[in-house]
């Protein structure tokens, strides 16, 4: 009988998973040859009603310099990282450089922005890659903009100079795992001991935690039963994060899960100007204008991105442009955005004259959102199988618009904000509960 020793060739016939087919894919542009994928940006031509005319020439500079930058920056990188859910550190310090971290806070190295002018600045970079405009919205309009309306002036000097040229990150931890759209029932606590506060319980889904300096945590307090906030440093003893993992959209934004056990907090690290819950409304009136303005700046992306498509893609002898339904939907998709901006800017206008209400803020984010996913369904079809692929972009935009949906308020929670502010009638509690509540 003869034996016949075992190849790599029988083990190739023997296991097809560990056949010849080992080469790394094909460069989309080799793969696809007509069409032109989002790491070449295409130039914006969404701005069909000249917003640039509603915006001052400072205004106007922002968004030159941030339009720049993302579309050559992180335009050629942000799908691989989108695909590995990593974060770029290495284009942090590129992103400091404009000067756009800190958004509305005047001194304390801060730009001190117009919030139309950061509004513009969140759509640019939300335009190309909407990852990057969560981590600077966590960092800027919520972490920083904490300590600017909130903190004391020692902690201004010391903490926002650094974190406005992004040589410091900062997260915002809110949410929690038993309470999300119920913020305000948070089971986090802080207790009073000798020259500090002791911090015990857990975070969800805060962004930039794994990697951050300093983290905002609000906490209930013990004595008081309100919340109050602290400034966590990374290395605070009894403090873990994680990374959430497996998440479908904003695949760049690093969420994490955070345990507090019996973490000490010295006095100096106190938020002063939290003593309720009631005082996150200062902070989340301006981050909310900011989160509508994400959805805004996507569709913009999305609409630019399916503009160059149509033209260069051709079906049955002619682009795919010059079919009607596709310019249909084009048009719809234009149109919506439109509107959108409209809204994300009289948003901007009404918070300047201080006329903004909480319900107005939360219309704008919910109903902006909704435009924004319908643009999103609508280009995910124009690009037909290429709809699928974050390689151009509608993919990948498609995905993040999801938790931009459903974060800062989801659609339903930000309606009964708005509606309880044009019928005086509160509605976020089921009604059986609120009669067991009055027995």
């Amino acid at each position: 009988m003869t034996v016949f020793s075992s190849t790599k060739q029988d083990d190739r016939d023997r296991n097809p998973r560990t056949s010849y087919f080992n080469s790394p894919p094909l460069d989309i542009s080799v793969a696809f040859p007509q069409a032109t994928p989002a790491s070449i940006f295409p130039p914006c031509t969404s701005d069909y009603y000249q917003l640039d005319d509603l915006l001052s020439p400072e205004e106007q500079t922002v968004r030159k310099n941030v339009r720049e930058c993302m579309e050559k920056e992180i335009a050629p990188i942000m799908t691989e990282y989108w695909e590995k859910a990593k974060f770029p550190f290495h284009v942090i310090p590129k992103l400091g450089a404009l000067r756009i971290a800190g958004g509305t806070i005047k001194g304390y190295g801060c730009p001190g922005h117009s919030i139309t002018g950061s509004a513009v600045a969140t759509a640019e970079v939300a335009r190309v890659d909407a990852s990057c405009s969560t981590f600077i919205l966590v960092h800027s309009s919520l972490a920083m903009l904490t300590i600017a309306l909130c903190g004391s002036e020692a902690q201004k000097q010391k903490y926002l100079p650094s974190l406005a040229e992004l040589k410091t990150v900062a997260c915002w931890a809110l949410t929690e795992p038993e309470y999300g759209s119920d913020a305000s029932a948070l089971k986090t606590i802080a207790t009073k001991v000798e020259g500090g506060w002791r911090l015990e319980g857990q975070k969800r889904w805060i962004g930039n935690s794994t990697f951050a300096d300093l983290l905002v945590i609000f906490a209930r307090n013990t004595t008081t039963n309100q919340i109050n906030g602290f400034i966590v440093k990374k290395d605070a003893p009894g403090l873990t994060v994680t990374k959430i993992e497996n998440k479908i959209g904003l695949r760049i934004v690093q969420n994490g899960d955070i345990l507090l056990k019996k973490v000490f907090i010295p006095d100096e690290d106190r938020i002063p100007g939290v003593d309720s819950f009631q005082d996150t409304n200062k902070i989340l009136a301006v981050s909310r204008v900011m989160v509508a303005w994400q959805p805004i700046g996507i569709s913009m992306g999305i609409y630019d991105m399916c503009h160059r498509y149509l033209k260069e893609r051709k079906q049955f002898g002619a682009p795919l442009a010059a079919f009607q339904i596709n310019q249909l939907k084009l048009v719809q998709m234009l149109g919506n955005v439109q509107a959108m901006i409209l809204v994300g800017w009289r948003l901007c206008k009404l918070y300047e004259n201080g006329k903004m209400t909480p319900g107005q803020a939360s219309l704008g984010k919910s109903w902006i959102t909704l435009k924004a996913r319908e643009t999103a369904a609508l280009g995910r079809e124009l690009l037909g199988g290429n709809g699928i692929l974050a390689d151009f972009l509608v993919a990948k935009a498609f995905c993040d618009l999801e938790p931009i949906y459903t974060y800062e308020g989801t659609y339903d929670i930000n309606s009964l904000v708005t509606g309880r502010e044009v019928t005086g009638i509160a509605s976020f509690k089921p009604a059986v509960l609120s009669r067991r509540s009055r027995l």
